[in-house]
């Protein structure tokens, strides 16, 4: 629990890649992998990255990763979220989590 991720939408930018390795040199932020024959590129934490919900809400976490090659996607992951809110925010996480768990008697 406390661990979330979700597909990232590219406006406006032609390559996912070279967008965010040009960030990241730029702004000191490790890249976990690089492989720039296949346009892949994974991040360490970008600290000043917020991630919101859907009323503008930021979901804070510990650390978060993006990932993605251009001839696929780019995702996001969000770990540490804390309850209540990761509770608040994804209840269906929460209740499939505990499904998991429950005995038939």
């Amino acid at each position: 629990m406390g661990t979330v991720f979700g597909q990232i939408h590219l406006n406006n930018i032609i390559s996912g890649y070279d967008y965010f390795k040009n960030y990241c040199l730029g702004n000191s932020i490790e890249l976990t992998d690089d492989y720039p024959e296949d346009k892949l590129v994974a991040t360490q934490t970008i600290k000043n990255l917020k991630v919101l919900n859907a009323n503008g809400i930021e979901i804070k976490g510990l650390g978060n990763q993006i990932s993605g090659m251009d001839s696929d996607n780019f995702e996001i992951t969000l770990v540490g979220v804390s309850y209540p809110l990761f509770e608040e925010e994804f209840p269906n996480h929460v209740k499939a989590y505990n499904e998991t768990f429950k005995k038939d008697y």
